[in-house]
């Protein structure tokens, strides 16, 4: 194997801080998720009437673009510490989802003025964007260099 490629496969340290990290965020989106879809009233009891009907009436495709967007961040998170280039795949498809369940949530429907968001929420759906963007540069460039197989 010439120097060149083993080097390259080596997985640098950052890798590990990334995947972690990128891990237990996407792990909260996932939780969030799922504790949603599945009625969770503890989870969510600080959500009123209104806000419940609301979320549980969001239409299929935007049900399915949110879990793309944190079952696929999440999928991705584990293949990139198991160092697998499949997760830049699943990223594209987080980021998607990301962003399909934005147009959902600012642009098809109230979301802010049922759910009581203002810029704060506006901010915080703006870092998921960019965290989901990030994950897949990042992964893509991991590939690229043959840390990722």
């Amino acid at each position: 194997m010439p120097a060149e490629t083993a080097q390259s496969a080596k997985t640098p340290w950052h890798l590990w801080v990334a995947g972690v990290i990128s891990l237990l965020w996407n792990a909260m989106g996932a939780l969030d998720f799922t504790m949603t879809q599945t009625h969770n009233e503890a989870y969510l009891k600080a959500l009123t009437p209104e806000q419940l009907a609301f979320v549980y009436g969001f239409p299929l495709w935007s049900v399915i673009a949110w879990g793309m967007g944190t079952w696929g961040g999440f999928l991705g998170s584990l293949l990139v510490l198991c160092r697998q280039g499949f997760a830049v795949n699943l990223f594209a498809v987080s980021l998607a989802g990301v962003v399909l369940l934005n147009v959902f949530s600012y642009g098809l429907s109230d979301t802010l003025k049922i759910m009581h968001g203002g810029a704060g929420a506006v901010i915080f759906s703006a870092v998921i964007f960019l965290i989901a963007a990030l994950l897949f540069v990042y992964a893509r460039a991991m590939r690229r260099r043959g840390v990722l197989r």
